[in-house]
């Protein structure tokens, strides 16, 4: 399990340095719970029916949530490099998830799981600051994603994540980027020939 570029304790400072100030102890038992996790391109990271107990953080890598309606598949979110992701769901009721999760890339993820972060929160203040603004900006990530596809014409929708999400853009099948985005291919290759245009 070696060549992870990062340490946990690198990881740890990361996490502290966009969620919340840290002490030196606190860092230690946040670097204490992360366990880190590799996985190839392809490769399931969560599947229907199981259960999402961690937080995750990818450090290098592309992963896709997705689910099927209707024997179709419909990709939910696409996290690349520095973002958080989870089931939060399956993660807060501890009930099977719909969703699964994906490597679209090879990917090394730092897990927190849920169980151990939320004890040490119970008694570091910090964690838990830490905790609360992971679950905000997860929640403000889908609520920007609804509002995307809710509101906006398919060029608006690209454009918003051509400036959010410019790796994912620029790493993703088209076809996922496309469902993401909830239009077919060719309106996204017509969109995608507009902007290249103007």
């Amino acid at each position: 399990m070696k060549d992870y570029h990062n340490t946990t304790r690198d990881i740890a400072r990361e996490l502290a340095r966009k969620y919340s100030t840290m002490t030196h102890d606190e860092l230690d038992i946040l670097e204490s719970i992360i366990v880190p996790k590799k996985y190839a391109k392809g490769e399931m990271i969560l599947r229907e029916g199981e259960t999402c107990e961690d937080i995750s953080y990818i450090d290098r890598g592309l992963v896709r949530q997705f689910y099927f309606k209707n024997d179709k598949e419909l990709t939910e979110h696409i996290g690349s490099d520095g973002e958080i992701f989870m089931c939060i769901e399956s993660l807060f009721r501890e009930e099977p998830t719909h969703l699964q999760v994906e490597a679209l890339e090879p990917c090394i993820i730092y897990c927190l799981p849920k169980r151990r972060l939320e004890q040490v929160a119970l008694h570091n203040v910090n964690i838990q600051i830490l905790y609360r603004k992971i679950l905000e900006e997860s929640l403000i990530i889908s609520q920007v994603h609804a509002d995307l596809v809710r509101f906006e014409s398919a060029q608006s929708r690209y454009q918003k994540l051509c400036k959010l999400k410019p790796q994912v853009v620029l790493r993703a099948p088209l076809v996922y980027i496309a469902s993401y985005l909830q239009m077919t291919p060719e309106t996204l290759s017509r969109v995608r020939a507009q902007k290249s245009e103007g």
